[in-house]
């Protein structure tokens, strides 16, 4: 049976406190935190490093397709799935391809995958926004999660699956625009709710099981209330799987993924876990974790990602998400980069063949409040590996107050700025925490 031979989550370490949404937009916030992707992360890069942990987790495995779903890509024409395909470094034949422009699409690559025999990478990513002081800014989450599926000794195997689809109109975004819309609460509610049951009751039928024989249930969805509504239908009660709503937010097109790698972070063999999708439709996966999960490792576990992080203030945030303009460092801006240079080195600049899983030791560092930054001072640091081998490198998830020499580095993939809608990716460090 087909299921789900690795998997691998991202949160990024800026979390934005919503109690300090109010006190300046007037309105909004509430309790707990949200994750904030950084001024030099989108889905691409976030997508890359939750590939890079499904893949650290499950080395034994070769993709033979990346599929990338999100409703927030870096490019539009562009297929942003040649960038995490040029990052992780995998085989030329191996196909990469986008799906987009809709939450639902996140699901929908795992569906198709599951589909298939040949090993799919599946990465989704997403960065949930909206106006200041709205209940999309404070509730949603920036994340990624990558789920690598197919045939073999799987972790859990799908053992039943069922979709509904309807067209109506509960959340929409028109191109260009920086927030969503939504209609009328109760309507979505009483759209959703139906569609649910009527793919959870066929998905039980296709698995030949009962609703009782289902330990661990993820429901996940645009529509808050609909899946608070859906989780009472079904009698979930105490079978509930955290959303992370306090911690993390709702993650959108990644949020599937990720919830389902929390759950199997927590499941033991022979669990049964139904992953429920509530986006315009329904989509119901249920999952059978085998022996194999117990003498599996999670690169990163989730829980352990959500507890983690620092604070990034609310003004900071503004400026990150283009919402608050700030005067930039008097220092020209950079040029758009050459089309034709980033392809005679594409190895080593998506790559960075000098193997990026190794640990590097800083030896000395320098804070620069001149050069150009989104988001000043740039921190540079001379790194030694482990293995040898000795780079500069701009460090980036950082305060000034943490840089010491002697501390461990981590390479990770940013984007270090954009011009002229040409987006320059390249490996940065991040202190090992």
């Amino acid at each position: 049976m087909p299921g789900i031979l690795s998997y691998g989550a991202y949160l990024p370490h800026r979390r934005l406190d919503r109690s300090e949404i109010a006190p300046v937009a007037g309105t909004g916030g509430g309790k707990g935190t949200r994750t904030v992707a950084s001024y030099d992360e989108d889905t691409t890069t976030m997508g890359v490093e939750a590939a890079r942990l499904a893949l650290r987790a499950g080395p034994d495995v070769a993709p033979a397709s990346l599929w990338f779903a999100t409703v927030a890509p870096a490019y539009l024409d562009k297929t942003n799935a040649n960038a995490i395909h040029a990052a992780l470094r995998l085989d030329g034949s191996v196909l990469a391809a986008d799906f987009g422009g809709a939450v639902r699409s996140g699901v929908a690559a795992l569906r198709a995958a599951l589909a298939s025999s040949a090993p799919t990478l599946i990465v989704t990513a997403d960065i949930r926004t909206g106006l200041p002081g709205s209940a999309d800014e404070a509730n949603g989450g920036d994340a990624a999660a990558a789920v690598l599926v197919g045939e073999g000794p799987v972790l859990a195997e799908l053992i039943g699956s069922a979709s509904a689809t309807a067209e109506f109109t509960d959340r929409w975004r028109t191109p260009g625009d920086v927030r969503s819309k939504l209609w009328e609460e109760r309507f979505g509610e009483t759209q959703y709710v139906p569609l649910g049951e009527q793919a959870w009751n066929e998905a039980l039928k296709d698995a030949g099981l009962s609703a009782d024989q289902v330990d661990r249930i993820v429901v996940t969805g645009p529509h808050g209330r609909a899946v608070t509504a859906f989780g009472r239908k079904i009698g979930a009660g105490d079978k509930l799987v955290g959303d992370l709503a306090s911690t993390v937010g709702w993650t959108g097109t990644a949020a599937p993924a990720l919830l389902l790698g929390a759950a199997l972070d927590q499941a033991t063999p022979g669990q049964v876990i139904a992953l429920v999708s509530l986006a315009d439709g329904a989509d119901v996966l249920l999952f059978k974790a085998t022996d194999a999960l117990a003498s599996f490792t999670a690169a990163r576990p989730v829980a352990e990602q959500a507890a983690a992080g620092s604070p990034v203030p609310y003004g900071k945030f503004l400026a990150w998400r283009g919402m608050l303009p700030v005067q930039p460092p008097n220092r020209p801006e950079p040029s758009r980069i050459s089309a034709s240079a980033a392809g005679r080195t594409v190895d080593w600049k998506f790559a960075f063949s000098g193997h990026a899983d190794v640990v590097g030791t800083i030896t000395t560092f320098t804070i620069d409040r001149l050069a150009y930054s989104q988001s000043p001072p740039v921190v540079f640091a001379v790194v030694d590996f482990e293995d040898g081998g000795r780079q500069p490198l701009e460090l980036t998830d950082v305060d000034v107050a943490e840089v010491e020499v002697g501390k461990k580095v981590e390479m990770t993939f940013r984007r270090l700025f954009t011009a002229d809608g040409l987006h320059n990716y390249f490996w940065k460090a991040r202190l090992v925490r």
